[in-house]
């Protein structure tokens, strides 16, 4: 198997607010592939989708059943701390909760955390231990 990840579908409770959010918090443009009830948005190398989380549970053949934290986070790695703190104070004012505000962390780099609308907890942060190339893809 291949050392791959195509895509990665989030449950939102409310679509058209969980769109709205992605749209407008992070500027991202949905791909003309999306259809009703499916936002796709390319990252450069792999596709976040959005699609109402009770429609997922019920394709995945599963009952849903909130939880505090599932385990899994998602980053979106900046440029510099000043954009970590201006992408935090963006979401925010779009209605998501931060958890972590940002801060020099242990790894030597500046990061903090949020929940979007849905609860999925997303870190904003600058490693300068990593370089990003001329596409903002992680050079690891």
């Amino acid at each position: 198997m291949r050392q791959k990840l195509n895509l990665i579908t989030l449950g939102v409770d409310d679509f058209e607010k969980s769109l709205h959010f992605y749209e407008k918090g992070f500027g991202w443009k949905k791909s003309e592939k999306s259809i009703d009830d499916l936002a796709l948005f390319p990252l450069g190398g792999i596709t976040l989708a959005l699609y109402p989380r009770k429609e997922l549970a019920a394709d995945v053949t599963v009952e849903y059943q909130p939880t505090t934290f599932s385990g899994l986070t998602l980053a979106y790695n900046t440029k510099s701390e000043k954009e970590v703190d201006e992408v935090l104070a963006k979401v925010e004012t779009l209605g998501a909760t931060i958890i972590k505000p940002a801060q020099k962390v242990f790894w030597g780099g500046y990061s903090g955390y949020f929940k979007d609308l849905d609860g999925y907890v997303i870190e904003v942060a600058h490693n300068p231990f990593w370089e990003l190339d001329e596409n903002d893809n992680l050079k690891l």
